[in-house]
């Protein structure tokens, strides 16, 4: 196995009643707040008058951007860099899911600059060496962006949908309080877990020589969620299933399960093409191109992992052969997704038609290969589509 670095200095605050703790946090870093956040299910459901009413206890100056959307523009961004720059904001406090937490990255990072923010995921790719503090409050189990470095913005204007990860944009502190999720709905919960399965998918099949204490973690986190997730959409107000989708959100991607690995993510970057064309739910589009990558993947290189899969996670009777062994994994996991959870199954029930099918495959792989579990071409990833439609 490869040597790695694992440093993760995120102070979480998990559980009920934890806002306490707000003013605290935020007045480490300054006095003059950025508050940001989407739509108004802060509002309906109490969150922002408890944010603003800690705010105020401390004695901290607040300016507020709202309106971030799903799948996060670059537009948005821009507005609240230019926002921290015009007030002297000294920390932001992000408050939502992954997209009001992935801009809210960027936007600290574009603090600190002079150029555009999407110089950083352009062809110029500018490094991103500094940026604001952060602090998060998470209202939605999926991304993992309160414990992790990286981000993902969507560009309309030249239908991108680019991630980045640098250190900077680590959160000082972020606020887990499952109560906070009561509110989700069945199809965006469901997104969400299918979102936490993909990035552990992203890690789990490779043929890299492997961990087995991180394997078996990666396992464990697998079953969580496919245990809770049907559990927290018939009972919503369900703390344990709740809690254990929101910390198993954070520990899906927060590096922790990387062990070292070097192989590129595959369903991640074949998905963002999706999204930055059609601007559907990132969540739902992996959970209609992840099992048809594994069955594109699955040949005798590879089915050996499949199987440790299918065995470990879904109970499947090791004692049949490799291949059957993976088709039943495979199998088990189209029905988590499209029976359990009641997500859409095909590009055709959400209007995707393979007009852009070989621009959206040549930007996933760069126009070169993506070296993932298995290496991809645009040509092998055009017909990855094919198996969607």
């Amino acid at each position: 196995m490869n040597n790695f670095i694992y440093d993760i200095p995120v102070k979480v605050y998990f559980g009920e009643n934890q806002l306490c703790h707000l003013g605290e946090e935020l007045k480490k870093y300054g006095t003059r707040v950025l508050l940001t956040y989407g739509g108004g299910s802060i509002k309906r459901i109490g969150l922002y008058d408890a944010v603003i009413n800690e705010i105020t206890k401390a004695g901290l100056e607040v300016f507020e951007l709202s309106g971030i959307e799903p799948n996060p523009r670059v537009q948005s961004v821009r507005k609240g860099a230019q926002m921290c720059k015009d007030h002297n904001i000294d920390v932001l406090l992000a408050v939502g899911g992954g997209s009001t937490l992935d801009a809210t990255k960027f936007m600290a990072a574009g603090a600190c600059v002079d150029h555009d923010v999407w110089d950083f995921f352009n062809e110029k790719w500018a490094p991103i060496e500094k940026a604001l503090p952060i602090v998060t409050i998470l209202t939605l189990s999926a991304t993992g962006s309160e414990m992790d470095t990286a981000g993902v913005i969507s560009n309309p204007d030249t239908q991108d949908k680019i991630g980045r990860l640098a250190q900077p944009l680590l959160p000082k502190a972020s606020f887990l309080d499952p109560t906070l999720t009561y509110s989700v709905s069945a199809y965006q919960t469901a997104c969400g877990s299918a979102d936490m399965l993909s990035h552990i998918f992203e890690v789990y099949f490779n043929m890299e020589q492997d961990l087995y204490m991180l394997d078996c973690f990666m396992e464990g986190m697998m079953k969580t969620i496919i245990k809770y997730t049907p559990v927290a959409i018939a009972e919503p107000t369900n703390y344990e299933a709740r809690a254990n989708l929101m910390w198993t959100s954070s520990w899906a991607i927060n590096g922790f399960i990387n062990g070292g690995k070097r192989l590129a993510w595959s369903c991640h970057p074949i998905e963002h093409e999706l999204s930055a064309i059609y601007d559907i739910t990132h969540g739902l589009g992996l959970a209609i191109v992840t099992p048809r990558w594994l069955k594109y993947c699955l040949d005798e290189t590879t089915v050996s992992k499949y199987v440790q899969w299918a065995v470990n996670v879904f109970g499947i009777d090791a004692s049949q052969e490799p291949m059957e062994i993976a088709q039943q994994g495979i199998k088990k996991l189209e029905e988590f997704l499209f029976d359990t959870l009641g997500l859409q199954s095909t590009f055709t029930q959400v209007g995707i038609t393979r007009e852009h099918f070989p621009v959206m495959a040549r930007k996933a792989c760069g126009g070169k290969v993506l070296r993932g579990f298995k290496p991809l071409t645009q040509e092998d990833i055009e017909k990855i589509f094919e198996m969607c439609l």
